[in-house]
């Protein structure tokens, strides 16, 4: 190796009469690329070796998951991904696929001229891969955009790590603006009340409508992490949304990992709970997933459904995520749209302006 290597990645090639261009990605958790154990165990250790899902000291974590996790779950977790896989393959990737797709054709009709593309935290396509192709088309603006509508240091902020470790080994860094949260944010609030009401539409009300979020541990809230409070904020506005009262719907967390204690009520007890109370139909949405994914399709649909009938209740309902709904896209759109404000991304590039630059650039020896 050269001592004078450098510790950055190369520069895609520079060429002076193309505009600058503006991007959009929009960030989920990830998936495997195939339901099989042999495509889960990359998958889950990438996820479990993130410092801001787990923090146990590594020392003491690498053990446990390469010494135990990683030889046991890859295969019952295979079998639950094989539960939900659809012949398109991981129902988050389509699902974030087709949202990003769809916003991009939001924004276009309303004259932004900007480049949309998705990516995953963990698995493919990689956040630094999606980075990489902006650069490498020109892209100079960048706007991150999470799924995840509640703020998390497990979940949002790995994503800016992601970006932020991708930024280290980049010499031309672009500009770069992130989109913390919009867990109150009216259009998803409206989205989400639709969604719901449309439901109810077709099937009639439940006797408890259970809102279901991802859990975390319940010392992150201790620590300052904001994803309890924001999560019942959620939980409140889509509630008032709904004319709903406080004896007629519940909020719950769900996917604990481990025996440590997470944010309750944890959902499947609260499910049993209600079954055996009597409850004859509950009716579950994942606010906080906006697109289905295992968590949703088998976690809910699937084992909480199971759980809920064989405690003695009746009816189970299983509400689906936003996915490509259009008031969710509209919102969705309208939040991007406010961030990129102050970007000219509705502005038509000068041709001639960047034809003088180019000429000027080459005179002093530039190839384009």
């Amino acid at each position: 190796m050269s001592l004078l290597a450098s510790p950055f990645q190369p520069e895609p090639p520079f060429n002076h009469a193309q505009a600058a261009r503006t991007g959009v990605l929009y960030c989920n958790l990830g998936t495997p690329d195939a339901a099989t154990a042999a495509a889960v165990r990359p998958y889950l250790r990438q996820f479990l070796s993130d410092h801001r899902v787990i923090e146990i000291p590594k020392v003491v974590w690498n053990v446990i998951l390469h010494g135990i996790i990683l030889r046991t779950r890859p295969a019952k977790s295979a079998a639950k991904y094989a539960s939900i896989w659809t012949p398109q393959g991981s129902p988050l990737r389509t699902g974030t696929a087709q949202q990003a797709t769809l916003l991009q054709g939001w924004l276009g009709e309303r004259g932004h001229r900007v480049q949309v593309d998705y990516a995953m935290r963990y698995g493919s396509p990689s956040i630094a891969e999606q980075l990489d192709k902006f650069k490498a088309n020109g892209v100079t603006r960048v706007l991150i955009v999470p799924a995840y509508p509640q703020y998390s240091a497990t979940s949002t902020a790995s994503v800016f790590d992601a970006v932020y470790d991708w930024a280290r080994q980049t010499r031309n860094i672009p500009e770069l603006r992130f989109v913390n949260r919009y867990h109150d944010d009216p259009g998803y609030i409206a989205a989400l009340a639709r969604r719901i009401r449309s439901h109810w539409q077709q099937h009639g009300k439940p006797d408890q409508l259970v809102m279901s979020f991802h859990g975390v541990p319940a010392r992150t809230l201790q620590l300052g992490d904001p994803y309890h409070c924001e999560c019942h904020k959620t939980a409140r506005l889509l509630a008032n949304a709904l004319d709903l009262n406080k004896d007629q719907y519940k909020l719950t967390f769900q996917s604990r990992l481990g025996r440590a204690k997470w944010l309750e009520p944890y959902t499947e007890p609260s499910l049993i709970a209600m079954g055996k109370a009597g409850v004859k139909r509950v009716d579950v949405v994942c606010p906080g997933f906006t697109s289905d994914c295992l968590e949703t399709l088998e976690e809910i649909a699937m084992e909480g459904k199971a759980a809920f009938l064989n405690a003695g209740g009746k009816e189970f309902h299983y509400i689906p995520c936003l996915n490509g709904e259009p008031d969710w896209i509209t919102a969705l759109g309208t939040l991007a749209q406010t961030h990129l404000q102050g970007w000219p991304t509705q502005a038509a590039p000068d041709a001639q302006a960047l034809a003088d630059t180019q000429t000027r650039a080459k005179a002093l020896g530039a190839a384009q």
